[in-house]
């Protein structure tokens, strides 16, 4: 499954898998973007993110987190 920009839900549990000690909201926004552009199944294109896009995904992953903490 190929994950994109607007899939934030998937892409926060991506996220949450890969880095699960890793609290999301201590990531910064340039620093979230890479993690996400080097997830195994991201295959979108690195310039059509967005801030937005970007905290949506961010939350989706610290929903994850503190369900799983």
């Amino acid at each position: 499954m190929s994950l994109e920009w607007g899939m934030a839900e998937k892409i926060g549990i991506a996220l949450y898998e890969k880095f699960p000690d890793l609290d999301p909201l201590s990531v910064r926004f340039t620093d979230l973007h890479k993690l996400v552009v080097e997830l195994e199944d991201f295959d979108d294109d690195p310039k059509r993110s967005n801030e937005s896009k970007l905290e949506a995904i961010q939350m989706a992953w610290h929903e994850e987190f503190d369900e799983n903490d």
